[in-house]
């Protein structure tokens, strides 16, 4: 760490653009913040923030300034007797308006009971965004913990949930954790087709969505490590290519360096303390050929890492890494932090955007909320009980 120290501190000068971000309080009283999502609910053309809270899920609508007040909707509520915990919204059908499924049951200790653990739920929006939703229940596994749409071809989209668990599985050992995507028919009310896309892997947390190259790709993060699936001839197979195997890996996002160039950024362990970066490398057996491995640990002063984003938020031509814990750290401190690399990958500088107790993150999404080319910070905090927008004031 006193190297990692040195190299931050001689960094300064090669970072001619420093961050500068505003916070806004969107809401101060939520009761845990479990998940957000960000779309356009009602059709304006402007992205609104969407939350699982505790026992309600809500949306808030973008006013089109800065500053004003985003209005609260309640889409659904007590969907379950345990807590709502996920939520996914995206526009599949080309309409202008997201369509959005919800993850419920949360009750992570118990793995052999479903009617006790795990649920899942598409919501069929009303005419009026702002009245109830109904919620549709669909075929769930044990611990249903994150979800998000993916597009697998053309004008075809598949519900993606990973559970915390398997069926059974106790201290992370048992059956491994099965991984579903649910494809909506024309009418979600009749049956939706499933496919398996994994049931290996053990202590899922994250994963990542990738839909840029000629296959959709997705990263899973696990007690095993970060594994990756592919979507092929219309099914989802397995890529023999791990990152980070063997180290338990939480939180999992994917930048570019120079806009072409993949790296992961990931929290290890599962709601660990250190933010890593894993940048691709030449096999030593096969130097023609490449695979992540291990760039370097950024920091490892976190406590209860639970939110990861990347982007460019700098406009530097290579991505940035977002992170965000929920529990005081040896300082006695929460927050949300913005590490900024060099050209290389290889010096980053890490910057301070809220040092306070003012937000201590469950989750958090980059998304530009107001048109203006730049991407801001959505975060949920869990002990805080707030919503917050970090509005970027790049010049």
């Amino acid at each position: 760490m006193k190297k990692l120290a040195a190299l931050l501190l001689l960094a300064g000068p090669l970072f001619a653009q420093k961050p500068n971000f505003k916070v806004q309080v969107v809401d101060n009283q939520i009761d845990i913040g479990y998940g957000l999502a960000i779309g356009d609910v009602d059709g304006d053309r402007k992205p609104d923030i969407l939350m699982a809270d505790q026992k309600e899920i809500v949306w808030y609508r973008n006013p089109g300034q800065r500053d004003a007040a985003w209005s609260r909707h309640v889409m659904a509520q007590n969907l379950t007797p345990q807590d709502n915990v996920c939520i996914a919204a995206r526009d599949i059908d080309g309409d202008g308006r997201v369509e959005v499924a919800v993850g419920a049951g949360w009750n992570p200790s118990e793995t052999n009971d479903t009617t006790k653990s795990g649920a899942v739920f598409y919501l069929v929006r009303p005419q009026d965004p702002t009245q109830s939703w109904e919620p549709i229940r669909l075929h769930h596994e044990i611990t249903t913990h994150r979800m998000r749409w993916a597009k697998v071809a053309p004008d075809r989209y598949q519900l993606i949930v990973v559970p915390l668990h398997g069926l059974g599985n106790k201290n992370g050992e048992g059956r491994g954790v099965r991984i579903l995507g649910y494809e909506k028919p024309k009418n979600p009310h009749d049956p939706w087709r499933m496919h398996l896309v994994d049931s290996t892997l053990h202590l899922t947390h994250n994963f990542e969505i990738w839909e840029d190259g000629p296959e959709t790709r997705m990263l899973i993060g696990s007690k095993e490590g970060g594994k990756t699936v592919a979507y092929r001839n219309g099914k989802w197979t397995p890529v023999p290519r791990w990152i980070g195997e063997g180290n338990g890996m939480g939180e999992v996002r994917r930048g570019f360096q120079n806009g072409k160039v993949p790296f992961v950024a990931a929290v290890e362990p599962m709601h660990g303390n250190k933010l890593v970066v894993y940048k691709n490398g030449p096999v030593a057996d096969a130097p023609d050929k490449l695979q992540y491995g291990v760039l370097q640990t950024l920091t490892e002063q976190m406590n209860q890492g639970h939110a990861l984003a990347c982007g460019d938020f700098l406009k530097l031509g290579v991505d940035q890494i977002a992170v965000g814990w929920r529990n005081p750290n040896a300082e006695k401190k929460v927050g949300v932090r913005l590490f900024v690399p060099d050209k290389t990958l290889q010096i980053w500088q890490e910057h301070v955007l809220d040092d306070s107790v003012m937000m201590a993150t469950e989750d958090l999404l980059a998304a530009d909320l107001d048109g203006d080319g730049d991407l801001d910070l959505v975060a949920s905090g869990r002990a805080t009980l707030n919503v917050l927008i970090y509005w970027n004031q790049l010049k």
